[in-house]
């Protein structure tokens, strides 16, 4: 199954939204956390593949003239925020944020490769190759010790309960 023009213009609206949310939180731990400790070392090298992709997704939009998120300055704000936030719980919370955002993501970019299948290569591609930089964000946060963060199971729902919701106003607004 393919999808048309304005589908995977939705798309990219929202994968570009995602990785510059992503830059933004990682921005906010690292305010927080410093650069020193292996956390944030980590933190620091996932942040420079966000950076990577969201550059990549914002010359997909300019040179297919797709508009971004109307919201990405609510995302700016709500991503270094949640960052922080994280952040300032612990190395462990800052880690389980990165575990939970990278599962839905992992989630999100296998359902846009399904919806897209052949009738995108160079889309396909580019999710495809992101989406195994992020699982390899997930496992290494879960390495990390993500699950040990206070209230795993519930910061954990929360924060995928949040990038569902930015998904999906994302892909609309």
């Amino acid at each position: 199954m393919s999808v048309g023009d304005k589908e995977r213009a939705a798309m990219l609206r929202v994968d570009q939204a995602g990785e510059y949310g992503a830059t933004r939180i990682y921005a906010g731990q690292l305010a927080v956390m410093g650069q020193r400790s292996p956390e944030a070392r980590a933190i620091a090298r996932m942040a420079a593949q966000e950076e990577r992709h969201r550059a990549i997704f914002d010359a997909m939009i300019a040179r297919r003239g797709v508009r971004p998120t109307a919201l990405q300055p609510l995302w700016n704000v709500a991503g270094f925020a949640l960052g922080a936030a994280t952040a300032l719980i612990g190395p462990k919370a800052a880690m389980a944020c990165t575990a939970a955002i990278e599962s839905e993501i992992d989630r999100h970019y296998g359902e846009q490769l399904e919806q897209i299948g052949d009738g995108d290569p160079e889309l396909g591609a580019t999710i495809a190759e992101f989406r195994v930089e992020e699982v390899e964000h997930r496992d290494a946060a879960l390495a990390a010790g993500a699950e040990l963060a206070p209230a795993y199971p519930l910061l954990s729902g929360a924060i995928r309960l949040g990038c569902r919701i930015a998904i999906g106003l994302s892909h609309r607004i």
